[in-house]
């Protein structure tokens, strides 16, 4: 059974139990979909800031990006423990000659690779989904400014998370054309993140 297709109890033992998965990075894509999916609902209220169809337009566009991340987001749950599982499985492999410990090398890189890409990825949705926040906090009903402060926090440990996974892996890869361009864009999507955090925030300190 998929993680994202668990009980709530289940999941959090899951994430409680000894096993190496689901670790960090699947709880930084909970996280993020979390504050994806509270977003949405803030950006489909019947109600608007100031009830005009500029706040409805800009609140609908909102909620189609909303969606596709929670989406992808979503997915990335499992995949990152996939991805992880893979990087385990390698170091397991033989190495008792030359072919095998070449084998296991090539293995390990290309788990830890698949293992960087799946948080990264969460990154860009989840900093998508915090651009898209400064048009719900800037748009949404003032009533739901607690939903969407819970779903800036939420997004924002997604980020952060992830990019600690991000890292981690990366500390491993010997590609080191792939590790330079992947942590330079781990930074400008925590940069990114960090901004939109923060006009989201005025925004609703501004309601």
């Amino acid at each position: 059974m998929l993680l994202v297709d668990k009980p709530l109890h289940e999941l959090l033992a899951a994430f409680a139990s000894p096993a190496p998965t689901p670790g960090g990075g699947s709880a930084s894509a909970v996280a993020a979909a979390i504050g994806a999916s509270l977003l949405t609902m803030v950006a489909e209220l019947p109600k608007t800031r100031a009830g005009t169809p500029a706040d409805r337009s800009a609140l609908t566009a909102a909620a189609a990006a909303l969606r596709r991340a929670q989406q992808t987001l979503t997915r990335a749950v499992d995949d990152d423990s996939s991805a992880y599982d893979g990087v385990v499985a390698a170091y397991k492999l033989p190495k008792s000659t030359e072919d095998e410990r070449a084998a296991r090398t090539d293995a390990i890189q290309n788990a830890l690779r698949a293992a960087t890409d799946v948080p990264l990825g969460v990154m860009r949705d989840a900093a998508a989904a915090l651009d898209q926040a400064v048009v719900v906090a800037t748009h949404g009903h003032r009533a739901a400014a607690s939903d969407v402060g819970v779903a800036v926090a939420l997004l924002r440990a997604g980020v952060n998370g992830a990019g600690l996974n991000v890292e981690i892996n990366l500390g491993g890869l010997k590609d080191v054309a792939y590790a330079a361009t992947a942590s330079s864009e781990a930074a400008r999507l925590a940069r990114g993140a960090a901004e939109y955090a923060d006009a989201a925030t005025a925004a609703l300190a501004n309601g």
